[in-house]
């Protein structure tokens, strides 16, 4: 990966990219093509303190410089390869089971989400009731979005269908499109009732409702609705 940024409203972000997606070959970006540069930069510096004890305080851009060699970022773990002189040999011979011959090192992480869960907040003093619904055009969109989901979702329970990557290059779209698709089969079914009646808020959309939180009642609070009085 090539260290990169970008600019927004005078912040200035850093990140880490695939050199392929970074010359317009998306095809070989790989499953983690961008991530923010602190995170990663982060969990090895306390990765390599914890298990080098590293006492010295050094700075971390120090750190890494002096102790890494190269790193791989995969979908569930960054892959250390240290420079030969970082290891001490006794602490070698005390973790030889953590840290290989080849001084690599294996450390458990998982890229943080793109976009953050929003609440949607009503303007003071007005009630839910009198809030625009949803358009008609984005209730069809996620109405299909949602039987599409459960459609997918029954085919890799059912076997029909073995991963999602099937599921991907049938449809000729992203895994994560995949995924994301499919999780909207986890909508809690009352907001499934009101997306079909069309009672849900305007602003509501397909991507807003993906990667719904796993409890139901939790689904409706994030989204700013009030639970069913039965």
């Amino acid at each position: 990966m090539t260290p990169t940024y970008a600019i927004k409203n005078g912040v200035h972000y850093r990140y880490y990219i695939s050199t392929p997606l970074l010359h317009g070959k998306t095809e070989l970006a790989g499953s983690v093509s961008r991530v923010p540069a602190p995170d990663v930069e982060d969990t090895i510096v306390k990765a390599l303190r914890e298990r080098l004890e590293i006492k010295e305080p050094a700075d971390d851009r120090t750190l890494l410089h002096t102790h890494v060699e190269r790193v791989e970022i995969q979908t569930n773990r960054l892959v250390v390869t240290l420079k030969s002189e970082a290891i001490k040999p006794s602490i070698a011979a005390k973790n030889s089971k953590r840290i290989s011959a080849a001084t690599i090192i294996h450390i458990p992480w998982t890229k943080p989400p793109t976009k953050q869960g929003r609440d949607i907040v009503l303007p003071a003093g007005v009630a839910r009731e009198e809030t625009r619904l949803i358009k008609a055009a984005r209730r069809a969109k996620l109405i299909a979005s949602i039987a599409k989901g459960r459609r997918w979702l029954n085919e890799l329970v059912s076997g029909q269908t073995k991963t999602p990557e099937e599921i991907a290059e049938r449809e000729r779209c992203s895994v994560r499109k995949v995924n994301m698709t499919i999780s909207l089969a986890f909508l809690a079914p009352y907001l499934v009732k009101t997306a079909i009646e069309g009672t849900l808020p305007r602003g509501m959309n397909t991507s807003r409702l993906y990667d719904p939180p796993a409890n139901w009642s939790e689904q409706l609070r994030a989204l700013g609705l009030a639970p069913p009085s039965y």
